[in-house]
């Protein structure tokens, strides 16, 4: 008994010296990160922590990085895979809608309406994310390595609705353009604000709606100027990290294996928090007990009704993705098709 104790004690042994060594064998390496909004919960609880404190410890030391937020380097978000395909980014990350004017297919899983909850964005998400790859290591040089949404964008209105239909005749704020071509697709109007003027317009009635996600609504105090939100998430502000494909393919493979592991389990748990946060939002827009992330408000939760279902499918199936379809080129539509349109039972066309 005491000769197998032994055995076990030395197979442990030998087990923990072969971690340490190939913990020692990673090679002395720094790396400088470009993160998303640096005021929001995402870099602060996840981004910013991975970075600067867990790549260290898992690494023991060997692979550090500094992160710093984009809208603290005075950049926008639109910029950042521009620097990055030019070298001047390595690592970065920034709200794939912010780049939709460079080419559609960065709209292709976030489409107004595509993804009525998290678990069809994050299938909508993985079955895209070899096609995001592909493009972009082919036209800009840039590998992805990451995908993962904030909370859901929903509609806060400053006036009651009962229902999607109730859209019509109003005026809304939208932050891309698939979501001004849904609302207008509903009846209503398409209106352009920067997040710090919403609150504003919104009291005085220059929109009678905006649109933002659950939990950044609340802590943006739109909740002072709104008095309804409907529960159906209309979009996701899906994030993509990515680095400059030249500097991974100058990392040391054993560096290259250990970050895309990491990565990979910090997109997971992004996810799993959105999914949260998203409820959290709810939550304390509309004043529950079980709000711990927010300030407890006094709006009224509008359910998701089977007409709001029915007129969902109608807008999403014969405005939102044909005229998404008529803007994607080359093979942009063919291989949405193949992935997320799967995954939906659609099959984009242009009209």
């Amino acid at each position: 008994m005491k000769r197998a104790t032994s055995i076990l004690a030395a197979g442990f042994a030998v087990l923990l010296g072969a971690g340490a060594a190939s913990a020692q064998d990673l090679p002395k390496t720094n790396l400088k990160v470009v993160g998303a909004w640096g005021n929001l919960s995402q870099y602060k609880n996840f981004e910013q922590p991975f970075w600067s404190k867990e790549i260290a410890e898992k690494s023991k030391g060997a692979i550090t990085a500094e992160i710093t937020p984009f809208n603290e380097m005075g950049l926008k978000g639109a910029e950042i895979f521009r620097l990055m395909r030019l070298g001047v980014i390595d690592f970065g990350s920034t709200v794939l809608g912010y780049v939709a004017g460079d080419d559609a297919r960065n709209e292709a899983i976030d489409l107004a309406g595509l993804s009525p909850d998290i678990t069809t964005a994050r299938k909508i998400s993985d079955a895209y994310k070899p096609v995001y790859d592909k493009f972009y290591r082919e036209k800009f040089g840039i590998k992805v390595l990451g995908i993962w949404p904030y909370p859901a964008q929903v509609l806060y209105c400053n006036g009651e609705i009962k229902s999607l239909a109730d859209i019509k005749g109003k005026k809304v704020r939208t932050g891309n353009r698939t979501l001004a071509e849904f609302v207008e697709a509903l009846g209503g109007t398409g209106v352009t604000l920067a997040f710090n003027e919403v609150v504003p317009a919104l009291q005085n009635k220059v929109v009678d709606c905006a649109i933002t996600g659950t939990l950044s609504g609340n802590s943006a105090k739109w909740t002072e100027v709104s008095t309804h939100i409907h529960a159906l998430p209309v979009g996701w502000s899906q994030v993509m990290f990515a680095v400059n494909a030249k500097r991974w393919d100058s990392l040391d493979p054993k560096v290259r294996e250990l970050l895309q592991t990491e990565i990979t389990g910090l997109e997971d748990r992004i996810w799993k928090a959105t999914d949260v946060e998203t409820q959290q939002g709810f939550d304390c827009n509309t004043g529950k007990d079980s709000c711990t992330m927010g300030t407890k408000t006094k709006m009224t939760l509008v359910p998701v009704s089977e007409a709001d279902k029915t007129l969902l499918t109608k807008v999403l199936n014969e405005t939102v993705v044909p005229k998404w379809a008529a803007r994607c080129p080359g093979d942009c539509v063919p291989a949405w098709n193949e992935s997320v349109g799967k995954i939906l039972n659609i099959q984009a066309k242009a009209n």
